[in-house]
């Protein structure tokens, strides 16, 4: 995570950009941005995404482009639903990039840190919101805590594979270095993850978009 741009082939620099340039015209077509026009919506979006800046701030790491934090997607995803979710964490992306002057690393970043994360995070309440019950433990338990720990571990793998494909760290110094700290991650994005959820469909349902309470509390 925090990849930093010599640490990316330049002949890839332009597919990058082109994805990302993708998916961003997209974002700008498909999302709902009237969600935006109330002051309340918005000051709850902004709210999260600072929050989440706060999280990528408290990082650590072993080598350049070998960084550790928590990423707080699933959260974002749940919250904001998929494309606000990587609105926010392309703001977020596009933050760190110009604090640490690495502009030309803010499409590998965003696609690794945002894109995979809220993909299986999606994926994953699509899933269960097809398949299994409207239940308040399924909704917490699955789409947030064990969503949250797959997302984390998803960004590893990712990560992992990026960085030996680009030949800058061998494969075997980043499986033996490197990915196993994602399974720690894991574990502390999913108790944030879930306990922070589970305080929000409590107390303030109409924060998180994805929870229905007429759905999953009502008759259970």
């Amino acid at each position: 995570m925090n990849l930093v741009a010599a640490n990316i082939p330049p002949h890839w620099l332009w597919g990058l950009w082109l994805l990302a340039a993708a998916l961003g015209l997209l974002i700008a077509r498909r999302a709902g941005w009237r969600m935006l026009l109330d002051q309340a919506n918005l000051n709850i979006f902004l709210a999260a995404t600072v929050c989440v800046l706060g999280l990528w701030l408290i990082k650590t790491g072993i080598k350049p482009g070998l960084n550790f934090h928590l990423i707080g997607a699933t959260a974002l995803t749940l919250m904001f639903r998929p494309l606000f979710a990587l609105f926010s964490l392309a703001l977020l992306t596009a933050a760190i990039s110009i604090w640490h002057g690495e502009y030309a690393a803010f499409p590998a970043n965003w696609l690794i840190m945002g894109v995979v994360p809220v993909a299986v995070s999606w994926s994953i309440y699509t899933l269960v919101d097809r398949k299994l019950p409207n239940h308040l433990f399924i909704y917490i338990f699955i789409n947030a805590f064990f969503g949250a720990a797959l997302a984390a571990i998803a960004v590893g793998l990712a990560a992992t594979g990026f960085i030996a494909l680009s030949g800058v760290y061998p494969l075997d110094y980043l499986l033996e270095e490197y990915l196993p700290y994602f399974f720690l991650i894991a574990f502390s994005e999913a108790f944030i993850t879930g306990m922070l959820i589970t305080m929000m469909v409590i107390y303030k349902p109409e924060w998180v978009a994805t929870f229905d309470d007429k759905r999953y509390l009502l008759d259970k």
